[in-house]
């Protein structure tokens, strides 16, 4: 670089740091001039050098284009050159970076895009809110990583998702061996942050973690076996490069919000009047849409008769086109017009007075996805078989791990989420495609590709008092396994 280059670099990094970094200490701005400078400079050589890190950054893309849906409003603090945040095609996609050179770079790059050049420990001069907030690789860069993520506080929605990658500590010693023979982009000291740290850090600046994972153990070409399956596995995991973390604003309580119950009813005409007894009022409104499903006995009149019966609760009846529990519940959260979509089983084996636990656990938003669990309390008398018992135990380890949250119970029929989520779910339904005749997985795989928070509400589950169960123990035992390979194909091994 020419002793005018130098000189420009230099001038930029002072005239900025005056501004953005004035509240620092003296340790601090020297600092970040350091870094601006350093990153000023490896824009620079970038121009001409790519270096062997093409293949993780490769890699990263794939990795959050898995987790962040299109035409979101995004923001991405650190962007560098811009190329994460075009590639995840954000409907509205702010980047922000301190050296001017990156940013410079990236408006040649991606002109339908903003950047703007700024300090991550002052966004005062950002505005809006946003979907998803991307830190990648900068807070191991950061000066003060606290100060940066209350910063980004106000940025947020309740449902924005923050998504955090940085480097593992294990890679020190690699990495520098790569920098010194120039095949890695050199780094300053840095910030070599574990889970556990960042974890601590987000909950200091009101933040919650959702999940984390290790990703990339083979950051070089002819890594696609070792970045796609032998990464989620142990021992591989603790040899990762990079930990991601997802986390969403500490959940703050919401107003009363509108409910629907939706019950699929099939040969269940026994459990109507009760259904209308027993489901408590919750919120402003509580209303039931009952989807009848091609019964045997009069279920379909008994619900007919029922509802003027119960003036004062909002009732709808609807006859399903097709056939299987998924179908009436998707007919139903079609119908429904509450702000809270409940699912209760029609056999009410899950008692209709639990329901207000569920809405007491969105509203205070300690969940955004509540998943009901019969496997905690012990049971009554037949209303579980031995052998289910013991495999839905087994399939809670699978899908647990799976997901990456714990879910205990995946086939409980009592669950319940916001009405907006399920139309995100519906809307992208086409990525696990129409597989799921119950809608458990439907949902519970949705949810977890939203990034949303699952909490799993134990319930003690009751005896049948009408009828017979719909569930064929083989039948449905397989098509368990069946989910838990499908989860692997599209939500772990990505």
């Amino acid at each position: 670089m020419s002793y005018k280059a130098n000189y420009r670099v230099t001038y930029q990094v002072k005239s900025a740091t005056m501004n953005i970094t004035q509240a620092f200490d003296e340790a601090g701005n020297l600092y970040q001039q350091k870094r601006m400078a350093h990153w000023n400079a490896v824009a620079q050589k970038r121009d001409s050098w790519r270096g062997m890190g093409r293949w993780y950054h490769r890699r990263l893309i794939e990795i959050y284009r898995f987790l962040v849906s299109p035409n979101q409003r995004i923001l991405e603090i650190g962007c560098g050159t811009g190329d994460l945040l075009a590639s995840l095609q954000p409907s509205y996609g702010i980047g922000i970076d301190f050296s001017i050179e990156m940013i410079s770079r990236a408006k040649q790059r991606y002109p339908d895009i903003e950047f703007h050049q700024n300090d991550a420990h002052d966004l005062s001069t950002v505005e809006g809110t946003y979907d998803v907030i991307i830190l990648s690789d900068t807070v191991n860069d950061l000066w003060d990583v606290q100060r940066a993520l209350e910063q980004i506080k106000r940025l947020c929605m309740p449902h924005t998702r923050l998504i955090l990658n940085f480097y593992s500590h294990v890679w020190q010693v690699p990495l520098t061996i790569a920098q010194n023979f120039n095949f890695a982009a050199p780094m300053l000291d840095q910030n070599w942050l574990t889970h556990e740290d960042l974890d601590n850090m987000l909950r200091l600046a009101d933040f919650e973690s959702i999940r984390s994972s290790q990703e990339i153990l083979w950051p070089l070409p002819l890594g696609s076996l070792a970045n796609r399956y032998l990464v989620k596995l142990w021992p591989f995991r603790s040899f990762a490069l990079s930990n991601f973390v997802i986390a969403r604003p500490a959940p703050q309580p919401v107003q009363e919000k509108s409910v629907s119950v939706v019950i699929a009813a099939r040969n269940e005409a026994g459990n109507i009047k009760s259904i209308f007894e027993r489901v408590p009022k919750m919120g402003s409104k509580t209303e039931l849409i009952f989807v009848e499903g091609h019964s045997r006995d009069n279920t379909y009149q008994t619900i007919a008769d029922e509802i003027p019966l119960h003036p004062l609760t909002p009732s709808l009846l609807l006859q399903q086109p097709g056939i299987g529990k998924a179908d009436a519940i998707r007919l139903g959260f079609e119908k429904a017009t509450g702000d809270i979509l409940m699912i209760l089983d029609a056999d009410l084996t899950v008692p209709p007075e639990d329901l207000p636990r569920f809405y007491d656990a969105i509203v205070s938003g300690k969940g955004e996805f509540i998943n009901g669990v019969r496997l905690v309390y012990p049971m009554e008398k037949e209303a579980m078989r031995t052998l289910n018992f013991i495999g839905n135990k087994l399939f809670s380890m699978a899908f647990s791990w799976l997901l990456g949250q714990p879910i205990k119970d995946t086939l409980c029929g009592t669950k319940v989420m916001w009405r907006e989520d399920y139309e995100k779910i519906a809307a992208n339904r086409f990525y696990f495609g129409d597989f799921d005749p119950f809608g458990d997985f439907d949902l519970i795989f949705g949810a977890a590709k939203l990034n949303r928070k699952i909490i799993d509400l134990p319930i003690r589950y009751r005896e049948r008092t009408y009828g017979t169960t719909n569930i064929s123990r083989w039948k449905h035992g397989i098509l368990l396994f069946r989910m838990v390979a499908f989860a692997a194909r599209r939500i772990k091994f990505v």
